[in-house]
């Protein structure tokens, strides 16, 4: 370790804590962004369109909000993220330029709410569950930078003995008083979970979490808490509200872990679905369909697509690149007749994992993933 790494960690560990800042501001309107793109869920949620995504990475003012509270204006020259716990040798007061000095990463990654699709349990399942009633958009793909996560931890020297890491938000309208998420220590540790600074080459958005966030790729869009102010590393494992009783599937097919409720959600599922309005009304003619698939367990290598109900299936041609926690892009060629159609995709992973035909019931609606029926009307 160089005189000069030495003397910066010696700085940052004899740093006075703050916690978070106090001068905040929040969205009068619940966002910052033009609502207008968007599909609006209460005061503070906005789903995307899939239809009216085109590229590989969804721009940021089509990239999907998902509060516990309205957005938050958090003031740079005051930002403090404070490190404490238990289980590391010394406690952290970092700023935002002492982040930027640190090393940084960059991953291109999907994110997606643990309740995306949530509605189709009541539409296709005719099970309710609670919750914000997203379709298909609380999903999104983008390229984040920032300073892995493990770059701080062992600034603040982790303990071996560290079991857990909680990140703490600073949205203090949201359930206890700052959104919060445990994670265990190996996620944590990961090289691509991130504390990110920009979003699409851009400073990452006052939606998004500004002026730092988590990226937890692969995971629940929950553990990628959005306007960082805390850490906290523990020797032990560490129950919340949000790996207890939400973000915990819970029903007969799940079984208890822990102090939660059911099954905690912590990695996502593997899903595709269509860029077309659900349902769909088109002109009779050829069509090239688009869609995407994704999942938390490396590139997509195949997606089948049926328009007989899943009796036949063929495959749709992927597009690159394809990448580790980056949504595929796909595409067929589909003859539209008049008359009502369906039609169905299946993801297929590198592990070898397919979308399931159905999926037991979970009475908060999380990880939604069965394959997915599109009806379409086609007129003329």
């Amino acid at each position: 370790m160089s005189s000069d790494r030495r003397k910066f960690l010696k700085t940052l560990g004899s740093a006075s804590l703050i916690g978070g800042c106090a001068n905040t501001e929040r969205a009068p309107d619940g966002y910052f962004k033009d609502p207008e793109p968007f599909i609006q869920h209460g005061r503070a949620n906005l789903e995307s369109k899939l239809e009216d995504q085109e590229s590989l990475l969804t721009p940021v003012d089509q990239f999907f909000v998902r509060n516990n509270d309205v957005s938050l204006d958090v003031p740079v020259d005051t930002y403090r993220l404070v490190v404490e716990g238990d289980a590391i040798e010394r406690p952290l007061s970092l700023t935002y330029n002492d982040l930027r000095s640190m090393p940084s990463r960059t991953v291109f990654s999907y994110l997606e709410c643990g309740g995306n699709q949530r509605a189709y349990f009541s539409k296709l399942l005719n099970q309710a569950a609670t919750g914000t009633q997203w379709g298909r958009g609380a999903v999104g793909m983008a390229e984040w930078t920032g300073v892995p996560l493990l770059e701080v931890l062992q600034a603040a020297g982790i303990q071996e003995s560290a079991v857990a890491i909680q990140l703490i938000g600073m949205d203090q309208g949201a359930p206890e008083g700052g959104f919060r998420r445990p994670l265990p220590v190996e996620k944590a540790m990961d090289p691509d979970t991130l504390l990110v600074l920009r979003m699409n080459g851009e400073l990452l958005p006052k939606d998004h979490g500004a002026p730092v966030r988590a990226l937890v790729p692969g995971w629940v869009g929950s553990s990628s808490v959005k306007w960082l102010g805390r850490i906290e590393v523990s020797n032990a494992e560490i129950w919340s509200r949000n790996n207890t009783s939400s973000y915990v599937l819970i029903g007969d097919d799940y079984l208890p872990e822990g102090q939660a409720l059911g099954q905690v959600a912590n990695k996502q599922s593997l899903k595709s679905a269509l860029a077309l309005p659900w349902p769909a009304t088109l002109q009779a003619g050829l069509y090239r369909i688009y869609g995407y698939a994704y999942g938390p367990d490396g590139p997509i290598v195949r997606v089948r697509w049926s328009a007989d109900g899943g009796s036949t299936w063929e495959d749709a041609q992927l597009l690159e690149p394809r990448m580790c926690y980056g949504w595929t892009r796909f595409e067929f060629s589909w003859e539209a007749k008049p008359g009502r159609h369906t039609l169905i995709t299946s993801a297929v992973d590198s592990l070898g994992a397919e979308q399931p035909e159905t999926i037991p019931y979970n009475q908060k609606g999380y990880l939604f993933n069965m394959r997915l029926p599109h009806p379409i009307q086609i007129v003329g």
